[in-house]
């Protein structure tokens, strides 16, 4: 390290070696994966304070006679406290092998990542890595949709095949995660007495490349790696377009909108989003299942929505346990949305991500009686009569409406199959 430093300044100053001692009372094994974190530390040692207080009193700065750079890492970078990753797999040391796997130049993928945010400041143009649209939602605040360019969606898919599947997931999150599902999270709490649903403002908004970069430290990416991933996945919209927010929600509501807009944020229309804001809010998905497993109640997620059931016992301090709740998601930065907060009894239609649970696990009774009586009218006068939304392959299309209502309860959609199998798809009938 001493060498190191005297070829940096190009001379054995005197302050050197206590500088070194100082960073080796920090370090037990070298930093290899962690330069911001060692530059800060010696940035702030009191021997180059010193060195740096009289090189100023003399009117001279220091020389630095060369910058070295690093252009390897080890193999196996060493890995950051926390948990390591659920299924073993190549992670790239490097930002150079990062941009080999992704199939573009180092100099490509520091344009996509954009760490400096040089696209918020930059006029409109083709060199804009999004586009985007708001979506106006009736007597609430418009939600903003950032779609990627097709260059960048590309890369943003490669990412999250190869490298991004690997982050590890808590048990309780269901959606977007290989083998779970809305049914998967919806069974977990049937046949309870009471079921509490909770939905999340802004999620994706609200889930910061800080939360973003330090998910993927603890997976144990480098710190160079992390950098670029959370570049490569996270934006901050340009203030014309926050500007041009259409009218809805309230004034506090809006103020947070754009307030989390402005910062660096998972965008809502990017692949990656979803993965991540999986693995980074999985703090938060631990506090809220031990803080369901006190009082005996079970947690899931799916995506923005908060599922928890239990007992009678839960059903009676319902209001205090949705105060707990929302104290926990204030946090760790999220905010929950009081007017879709919903407290479902035995006695009610209890529903998690539109299944419903009471007994086992069904379709609701009114979207079940529509397709049936929709495919029965295709029976008797012919689909092409039914199909009024245009759908280019209407019957793939009923097939699949089928197959997932078969998946929610087999049992029950076996008169669905019936009515099916009964339609003519010849001749459409006059």
């Amino acid at each position: 390290m001493l060498s190191a430093l005297q070829g940096v300044f190009g001379a054995r100053h005197r302050w050197l070696p206590a500088l070194v001692r100082e960073v080796r009372s920090v370090y037990r094994t070298p930093p290899q994966d962690a330069p911001r974190e060692l530059a800060a530390i010696i940035r702030h040692s009191q021997p180059f304070l010193d060195a740096v207080g009289r090189a100023e009193a003399r009117g001279r700065p220091l020389a630095v006679l060369r910058y070295p750079i690093t252009a390897e890492a080890p193999a196996q970078p060493p890995v950051a406290p926390g948990p390591t990753p659920a299924t073993p797999g190549p992670i790239p040391a490097t930002p150079a092998a990062l941009a080999a796997l992704l199939g573009v130049t180092p100099g490509e993928l520091d344009w996509l990542a954009d760490v400096r945010a040089y696209n918020r400041r930059a006029r409109p143009g083709a060199l804009h890595l999004y586009r985007y649209e708001w979506r106006l939602r009736p007597g609430r605040c418009p939600r903003l949709l950032e779609v990627p360019t097709e260059r960048m969606r590309r890369v943003q898919r490669t990412l999250l095949h190869e490298v991004l599947a690997l982050l590890p997931v808590h048990h309780a999150a269901h959606g977007f995660v290989t083998g779970r599902s809305a049914l998967t999270g919806a069974r977990v709490h049937s046949g309870s007495a009471v079921v509490i649903s909770l939905d999340l403002t802004t999620f994706f908004a609200r889930v910061t490349a800080a939360g973003v970069y330090g998910s993927l430290r603890r997976a144990g990416f480098s710190e160079a790696v992390a950098t670029t991933i959370t570049g490569l996945t996270t934006n901050r919209v340009p203030p014309r377009v926050i500007s041009a927010m259409p009218p809805g929600g309230g004034p506090d509501e809006r103020f947070a909108l754009r307030q989390a807009l402005a910062t660096a944020h998972l965008p809502q229309g990017a692949p990656t989003s979803p993965a991540l804001a999986n693995g980074a809010i999985r703090r938060l998905d631990a506090r809220l299942e031990g803080y369901a497993a006190a009082v005996g109640a079970r947690y899931t997620r799916y995506a923005d929505d908060l599922v928890f059931s239990g007992p009678v016992a839960l059903q009676r301090r319902a209001e205090a346990f949705v105060r707990g709740v929302t104290r926990l998601v204030d946090d760790e930065g999220h905010e929950v949305n009081p007017r879709k907060s919903r407290v479902s009894p035995a006695s009610t239609s209890q529903r998690v991500t539109g299944i419903v649970v009471n007994t086992g696990s069904s379709l609701p009774r009114e979207e079940f009686d529509r397709l049936k009586a929709l495919l029965h009218n295709c029976a008797t006068l012919g689909p092409a009569s039914q199909n009024r939304a245009g759908v280019p392959d209407f019957r793939a299309h009923l097939l699949g409406r089928i197959s997932y209502s078969s998946s929610v309860n087999p049992l029950k959609t076996r008169r669905l199959i019936r009515e099916f199998n009964s339609i003519d798809w010849g001749v459409p009938r006059e």
